[in-house]
């Protein structure tokens, strides 16, 4: 499925533009289960053709995520827990995943809005328990773009490498998910360290 979608987006994202990556990458940042697999790797492939910018391709990336990503933090503030909990399933996000969102963003603080991005099945999800916490808005931007900053750049560069070739984007695209679970960990380490020196 994700080679039919793949292969679809590098016949059209050339003719959709920037402003399509950005609407894409909106759309992968909010509810809807859209893997940005499918939207990087095929603009990364056509900057290696030289029909598109490799720096404008992740800023709209990046702006698009961060833009989902507030959709959510706002949509979780306005209508509270109870609400999510209540009506979640109907937007994809189950009682049980809400409560495991709450969980990693109580275990890993502020910070889970950075490395939370970097992680399958959190990243689209995770500004849900930021906004339910009220987390300052400055630090959730930031920490947000930093985040899908390092995924977008990383799946770019898979396109450009690798080009359309499907077996090599899954393979890479898996070792990838592993290396930035592992910088997750060293991070969130880091952070704990530092943290607990402060206090």
């Amino acid at each position: 499925m994700l080679h039919d979608i793949t292969s679809f987006l590098i016949e059209h994202i050339g003719s959709w533009g920037y402003a399509g990556i950005f609407l894409l990458m909106f759309v992968e940042s909010t509810f809807f289960p859209f893997p940005s697999e499918a939207v990087m790797v095929p603009a990364g492939y056509l900057c290696s053709k030289g029909e598109m910018n490799m720096p404008l391709a992740i800023v709209a990336s990046v702006a698009g995520s961060v833009t989902g990503a507030l959709f959510n933090y706002y949509f979780a503030l306005f209508f509270g827990r109870s609400f999510l909990q209540k009506y979640g399933k109907y937007i994809f996000v189950s009682k049980k995943k809400m409560n495991a969102l709450e969980e990693f963003f109580k275990r890993h603080g502020e910070l889970s809005t950075f490395n939370g991005r970097l992680i399958p099945g959190i990243r689209q999800l995770i500004s849900l328990p930021a906004g339910l916490a009220k987390m300052a808005i400055g630090r959730f931007v930031l920490y947000t773009a930093l985040g899908a900053g390092i995924w977008s750049l990383v799946l770019t560069l898979l396109g450009y490498i690798l080009g359309r070739n499907a077996t090599l984007i899954g393979k890479y695209a898996t070792t990838a998910t592993v290396a930035a679970l592992v910088f997750v960990a060293l991070t969130t380490f880091v952070y704990i360290i530092l943290k607990r020196e402060k206090s």
